[in-house]
This record gives structure tokens, sequence and C-alpha cells, in this order.
């Protein structure tokens, strides 16, 4: 009889949690307390002779195994992810992953976010095939610095868009900033279908890049903020995945022009397409209960929570909110307090992200990997195209089964491991005598394995990263604040390749090469 006790009271101490803050563990420590009071009573009433009470002491005991397995199941139900931000702002991150079969599913969701993912790849790299053939009809063939206004203001707006989308998702929600992204979106699309002269289609490119800087920011917070936890890697890594598919679809889209050198307009006009089923696609979409929640919309989140994990999952996760609520009472920073002591650590590791991720050299590799693919005999712009697309596409799709089993660290450290090695034999090919008659084989075995290293990590664990990192008052803006690090240096490498560039090249050979932009 003393052992089983002694085995309770050990099972007890056992599942105490270290989070002795939260109301659910100070409920079971209580239990606890209790039960172990019970039972010495019980020993002691035992001790004195009375037989009878022996049977009671086994009953009592049977009742109070039952009622720590009931408590201990509860707590297991309802574990959760701890997010741990600067200055001590400790919530959940999102809501668990229900082992039961649930009603609702996020992926039609995920899908329609997504779609701002394509428009994001597909304007990045709908100019590589089309550029030559707009420069004639608009008169600007033999001016190198206004074909790179038009590509370049697209990524200066971007930067833009990137640095309003966190301030607009807060204010508006999810939801109506991606139904209000799709206004530049769409105008951008047509102005640059129909544009006539070059100061239309900058106009234009300048309404698309804000709209998709804006997509860039939000498209990950949306999808992790409605992501199961245990999917939550997958599902934000397919953000990647679809921005690569975009580029891909922009590539397909050029294939006609060889024949009908007007067909630009057309590869510009197609993005109007996934504009308006982003736009419409939003309508029927739930809204973010984390964030409904913060605005104290809570029969609306409970509505949103019920679409996407099914109407009996509403009460455990309006419960993990409210937990999640107890280390974060404060309203909603400003821009100011980013740069806080509480909070600029955390934004600094955010924004170093996305620098290291552009200054590790994945513009300079892709901008010169036609010139590359050459060497080795592989003269078609579109085949080598294909196979730096194929290579960050299938890198992604392995990065997005990985990111949950081996964690986000181990991603990047192999990922910029393997892009250190590539990039060493990359240079090697070019530099070693030995290696000359290699040389084209070796330069695209490089830049082959870099970019499909960089798609396993750097690419798609930066946007995945952010918004669990960030506590819930700064995640908006700080996500926005870290992409406009990247957009900034995305730019700014193009500049500098541009200037290199077109000092080597003159307008008529081959200048596609200069303005080339897979991510």
């Amino acid at each position: 009889m003393q052992a089983s006790t002694h085995l309770i009271k050990g099972n007890l101490e056992v599942k105490i949690s270290k989070r002795r803050d939260l109301p659910c563990f100070r409920e079971f420590k209580e239990r606890k307390s209790t039960l172990t009071r019970n039972l010495c009573i019980r020993r002691g009433s035992i001790c004195s002779g009375l037989s009878s009470g022996a049977v009671s002491m086994g009953a009592e005991l049977a009742r109070a195994r039952d009622n720590v397995e009931t408590v201990a199941r509860s707590l297991i139900k309802f574990r959760s992810v701890k997010g741990q931000a600067s200055g001590g702002d400790v919530e959940d991150l999102a809501p668990i992953n229900p082992h039961e079969t649930s009603t609702g599913t996020v992926l039609p969701f995920v899908g329609v976010a997504c779609l701002g993912a394509i428009l994001f790849g597909y304007h990045l790299g709908v100019v590589n095939g089309a550029l030559d053939y707009l420069s004639k009809d608009l008169g600007i063939a033999q001016n190198a610095v206004m074909q790179g206004w038009v590509v370049s203001t697209l990524l200066a707006a971007a930067a833009v868009g990137s640095f309003t989308g966190g301030a607009l998702a807060d204010k508006f929600g999810r939801t109506r900033t991606f139904q209000l992204d799709a206004i530049p979106l769409i105008i951008g699309a047509v102005l640059t279908a129909i544009a006539q002269n070059v100061q239309t289609m900058i106009i234009g490119r300048l309404l698309a890049g804000i709209g998709i800087g804006i997509t860039s920011a939000i498209v990950p917070l949306y999808i992790s903020e409605i992501s199961p936890t245990d999917i939550r890697g997958a599902l934000g890594s397919v953000n990647q995945l679809f921005i690569c598919i975009g580029i891909l679809a922009a590539l397909v889209a050029g294939l006609p022009l060889s024949r009908s050198p007007v067909w630009w307009r057309g590869m510009f006009g197609l993005a109007v397409i996934p504009s308006i089923l982003l736009a419409l696609g939003m309508t029927y979409s739930p809204e973010s209960p984390r964030w409904l929640f913060q605005q104290g919309k809570i029969s609306e989140a409970e509505k949103s929570i019920g679409t996407l994990y099914g109407k009996e999952r509403v009460p455990e996760v309006m419960y993990e909110l409210r937990t999640a609520g107890q280390g974060s009472t404060e309203p909603e920073a400003g821009w100011i307090d980013l740069f806080s002591k509480r909070y600029w650590k955390v934004v600094s590791v955010g924004a170093a992200l996305f620098f290291f991720q552009q200054f590790a050299g994945i513009n300079a590799v892709v901008y010169y990997s036609t010139a590359v693919f050459r060497s080795a005999g592989i003269a078609s712009d579109v085949a080598a195209s294909a196979l730096v697309g194929a290579s960050n596409v299938f890198g992604t799709v392995i990065a997005s089964s990985l990111m949950d089993r081996q964690g986000r660290k181990s991603l990047l450290i192999t990922s910029f491991s393997g892009m250190g090695a590539s990039m060493l034999l990359l240079s090697l090919s070019f530099t070693w005598k030995v290696l000359a008659p290699y040389s084209g084989i070796l330069a695209v075995v490089g830049t082959v394995l870099y970019v499909l290293s960089f798609s396993l990590g750097a690419g798609p664990v930066p946007a995945l990263l952010l918004p669990e990192i960030f506590a819930s008052r700064i995640r908006a803006k700080a996500v926005a604040l870290s992409l406009c690090m990247h957009w900034k240096l995305r730019g700014d490498h193009w500049k500098k390749l541009s200037l290199l560039l077109i000092r080597q090249l003159d307008s008529e050979n081959n200048l596609r090469d200069l303005l080339m932009f897979i991510p």
C-alpha cells in the first residue's frame, strides 16, 4: 500500500511543468496537494489497525489514480508551443495540431494566400523574357538605362510595399489587406499590358512592385497564424515554393514570344487573373483568429476557428489564445518600439536573416547563370533558366518535407554550408588551370548545387521563422521591417551588377543576361 502511495506521488512530480504561472498548472498543483493530504490521512487510519480502512483506502487510491490520469491527460491535451521573444513576451504561436478528426481544414485558405506568392514570383520573372521585345515596341532598345528603370522600379516599390504591409495588416486585418493589395496588383498588370510608352510601363511596374511588396509581408504572416503547429513549417515553406512556381510560370508564358513578338503584352496581362482570384478568395477566407482575438472580436474569432479547425476545437483553441494573452496584454507596438531596448535584439536577428540571405550572393549567381551554362555548351537561355528554376523548386519541396522534422536552425546551417561549398567549387572551376578541361561542367554543377542549397534553407526559412520569433504586438511591423532589408539588398545587388555588366556588354549583346531575375 505504501509503495502504491509513493508511486502516485512520483507520477505527480513527473507531471509538474516548469510553467507554473499558467492557471491549469496552479490547479494541477493544488489537486496534487489535496490528494497527498488525503493519502496521508488514510495511511494513518490503516496504521491504527482498522481493517475496514484498508478497503476504503484501496478504493480511494483507485479514484485518486483515475483523477491524476484525468488531470494529466488534460494537461497533455492543452500542451502548446512556447514562443519566447525578447523582453519576456511568452505566448503560444498557433493553435496546436488536432489529433482527432476535424471538420475544418486550413489547406484551401493557405492555397488562396499563396496566390500572392505566385504573383510575387511572376512579376519578378516576367520581365526576363519580355524585356527585349517590349524595349523595341517602346523605343528603348538602345537605352540600357531606361531598361534598368523598367526592371528596378519593381524592386524599389516592393521595398516600400513590404514596409507598409505590416501596418496595414495590423489596422485592417490580414484578409482585408490582401483584398486591398489586389488593387495595385490589378492596375499595375493592366498598365504594363497596355503601355504605349516607357512612362506608363514604369508606373505599372511601380504599382505592381507595391503590390508584391505587401504580399511578401502578409503571406508568411497569415499562413503562420492559421497553420497547426506540427505542420506550420511545411505550410510556411510552401510560400517559397509558390514563388518559384510563379517564376517558372513567367518563363513558360514567354515561350510564344519567338513566334509572336507582341505577346509580351499578354504576359503582363496574365497577372490580372491571379490578382482577381486573390481578392475573391480572401472574401471567403477566415480572418486570422489571433488578430481577431487581439482586437477583442471574440465571437468572430470563434467563428474563424470553427472554419479552420472545426467547431469541436473552438473551446480548446480559445483557451490557448487566452493563455497566450496572459504573456502579452499590452497594445500593439509602434514603429519606434521596434528599436527599444526590449525588442531591438530580436528585430536585429530578423533583419540579419534577410541580410545574409541576400549577401550570400544568390543574385550574382543567378544573374550570371546563363553565361556559366554557355561555357558548358548550353546555348539556350530558356534551358538555363529552366534548370535553375527546377533546382529551386526541387530544393524547396525537400525543405518543406524536412522543415518540421529537422528544425529551422539545422536547415539554415546545412543551407549556408552547402552554398559555401558550391561557391568554392564554382570559383575553383574558373581559376585552377588543372580543372580547365572540366571548367564548364564543374561551373554548371556548382551553380545548380548553390541554388539547390539556397532553396533548402536560406530561401524559405527566414520568412517562415520571422513570425515565430516576434511577439504578437510587434509581429506584423517587425516582419515588414525585416522584409524591407530583403528588398533593399536585392535592389542594391541589381544596381551594382547592372553597372558592372553595362561596361562589358553593348546593348545588342544579350542584355537579357543583365536583367535575368530568379530569387
